[in-house]
C-alpha cells in the first residue's frame, strides 16, 4: 500500500492521501469528501474480531446518509491478521457480511507505518503514547476530512452511534 505523498507530516484532512484498495486499485481518500468516515485497523483472529458485525450494522444503517467505514487490516498485534488480501476479504464477507471498503494489510505503528496512520495518530493521540495499542482502534473523521475523535479497541461500534448521529 502506498501514498502519493510519502511524507508523514500532519495535514489538515485525510483527503491528501491516496491508498490502494484490497483489489489493487488506486483510491484517493478525496473520494470520501463530504462523508463521515470511520477508519479502523482490523484483524481476523483477534478477540475484537466480532466487532466486524457491529461495524457492518452501523454501515448498513447510515451509509445512505453519507457514512463510510474504511477497514485497514493489520498484522502488528500478535500476528492476528496473517492472511492475504483475498483471504481477508473472503473471511470478512463470509463470516460478517462485510460490504464496507477494505484495504490491504498495513503497519499502523513504527518506522513502516502507513502515512495515513502516521497522520491519524498525530491528529488524535492516545493515552500515554500516540501509538496504536491494538486492533480495532477507530478514528472518526467529519464531513470536512478532519480527524475529530479516536476510540480505543474496546469501544463497541454501537457506542459510536451517538457521535455518528451528531455529525450526519
Amino acid at each position: 500500500m502506498h501514498c502519493r505523498d510519502q511524507q508523514a507530516r500532519p495535514r489538515q484532512t485525510i483527503y491528501a492521501f491516496s491508498v490502494q484498495t484490497i483489489d489493487g486499485a488506486e483510491k484517493s481518500l478525496a473520494a470520501y469528501r463530504g462523508s463521515v468516515v470511520l477508519i479502523v485497523n482490523v484483524a481476523s483472529k483477534c478477540g475484537f474480531t466480532p466487532q466486524y458485525k457491529g461495524l457492518q450494522e452501523l454501515y448498513d444503517k447510515y451509509k445512505n446518509r453519507g457514512f463510510v467505514i474504511l477497514g485497514f487490516p493489520c498484522n502488528q498485534f500478535g500476528g492476528q491478521e496473517p492472511g492475504t488480501g483475498e483471504e481477508i476479504k473472503h473471511f470478512c464477507a463470509i463470516n460478517y457480511g462485510v460490504t464496507f471498503p477494505l484495504f490491504p494489510r498495513v503497519d499502523v505503528n513504527g518506522e513502516n507505518a502507513h502515512p495515513l496512520y502516521k497522520f491519524l495518530t498525530a491528529a488524535q493521540g492516545g493515552l500515554i503514547t500516540d501509538a496504536i495499542k491494538w486492533n480495532f482502534t477507530k478514528f472518526f473523521v467529519d464531513r470536512k476530512g478532519a480527524v475529530v475523535k479516536r476510540y480505543p479497541p474496546q469501544t463497541a461500534p454501537k457506542d459510536i452511534e451517538g457521535d455518528l448521529k451528531k455529525y450526519l
